[in-house]
């Protein structure tokens, strides 16, 4: 067990003490919520990083940390729907295209074909990271702009979700 997966692991138990924090109702649970979903989303970036740093890299993590991420980033999102704070169709969309790509992937990797992350697929993550944060601090900002930066992130979030999944389609077709 070396520290790229012990990271991963982390994000993984984070997961539901993120939900716990954000939906009982505490005083400034939101903050709280959203601080770790921060520490969670930085061990995304650094576990992959030191693993591939260190020659770490191992089966369990490649299975872990893709599971790790989309527990983390769906859990935010149902949880944002049952707060009211974001349409449900955004978390279908975003969640549909998870399991989607998840399938191709499992059938190329069937056939010993490996579909690595694109540009498109980080961009994706970046984009519902910093959308998610934006909407669990729209309490903060909102009644001073006026503006649902959340939102709009989100919007964003999904056109670029899209455009990576129809992106790992055509190299799922291209890799027949």
């Amino acid at each position: 067990m070396n520290l790229p997966n012990k990271l991963t692991i982390l994000r993984i138990i984070l997961v539901p003490v993120f939900v716990f924090v954000l939906l009982v109702k505490i005083p400034y649970g939101e903050y709280f919520a959203a601080l770790i979903f921060i520490v969670a989303a930085l061990t995304d970036s650094l576990d992959g990083y030191l693993a591939r740093r260190w020659r770490q890299i191992t089966k369990l993590g490649i299975i872990l940390d893709p599971l790790a991420d989309k527990l983390l980033i769906t859990a935010a999102l149902i949880s944002l729907v049952e707060l009211r704070q974001m349409p449900g169709w955004i978390a279908i969309v975003i969640i549909g295209r998870e399991f989607a790509v998840s399938g191709l992937r499992a059938v190329k990797a069937e056939e010993g074909v490996i579909i690595p992350a694109s540009i498109w697929g980080k961009l994706k993550t970046l984009t519902q990271v910093i959308a998610i944060i934006l909407l669990l601090m729209q309490k903060l900002y909102l009644p001073l702009t006026g503006i649902k930066f959340g939102m709009w992130a989100m919007y964003i979030a999904v056109v670029i979700t899209i455009i990576s999944g129809v992106e790992y389609f055509l190299r799922f077709r291209i890799a027949e």
